[in-house]
């Protein structure tokens, strides 16, 4: 008996963990960020080779920017309170595909594919997923998270003090070693993205997840086009 019940915790357990996450191909509750900002630019890197893979990424077929209808409308919360300050988003990553993710893995663990050293110019390869930079599971797939910075209303540039995934502590949102001006800026992004109901996290000051997301145990799979 003492066997039997043993058994069952262990069966219970795995099929708790097989089945805490879904994978859906659903896009119904997804819109297109263009239809609710018309005044965004874009830079959707995992569409072009500028990344640091140093190749285009398996399910971005069109450089568009999907995001959940929730994060979507929060997000034009957010570009309207920035443009009152003279500002709009340029947005470099919305909703990102299971098999993108999946393809940024399989890049890691080919050893014959360096990728573009400039985005990890202090790390190995091989510290990107073990130093969780990269993840098997990315909040991203779950389409409620935005990587972005601002433009000025002209389309010029707007000094952060450091680009987007370069993996360096250059990254964290409070490093210390960056200019007055660039550590303005960034609080400008993160006090919008904050009031409009987004939370940040401490390694990368572009990165923004909705804080009350619709889709916490569900990651999305269908192609970006």
């Amino acid at each position: 008996m003492r066997k039997f019940l043993l058994t069952t915790l262990v069966l219970f357990s795995f099929v708790q963990i097989t089945f805490a996450s879904q994978i859906s191909c659903d896009k119904s509750d997804f819109v297109p960020i263009y239809t609710v900002i018309d005044d965004a630019a874009y830079d959707i890197r995992y569409y072009s080779s500028n990344n640091f893979t140093g190749n285009k990424i398996n399910g971005y077929k069109a450089p568009v920017a999907y995001m959940t209808k929730e994060g979507a409308n929060a997000l034009a919360a957010a570009a309207q309170d920035l443009r009152k300050q003279g500002y709009r988003l340029l947005i470099w990553d919305t909703y990102r595909p299971q098999k993108a993710v999946d393809n940024f893995v399989e890049w890691i663990n080919n050893p014959n594919d360096m990728g573009d050293k400039s985005f990890y110019p202090t790390l190995k390869k091989s510290d990107l997923l073990k130093g969780q930079y990269i993840m098997e599971k990315s909040g991203h797939t779950r389409g409620s998270t935005v990587d972005l910075t601002l433009i000025k209303k002209d389309g010029s540039f707007v000094d952060m003090g450091g680009t987007f995934d370069l993996f360096s502590e250059i990254s964290h949102p409070d490093y210390k070693k960056i200019t007055r001006e660039q550590k303005k800026n960034r609080k400008i992004l993160h006090d919008a993205m904050i009031k409009a109901g987004f939370k940040g996290i401490d390694s990368e000051w572009w990165h923004f997840t909705l804080d009350n997301e619709p889709y916490t145990d569900t990651y999305f799979d269908f192609d970006i086009e």
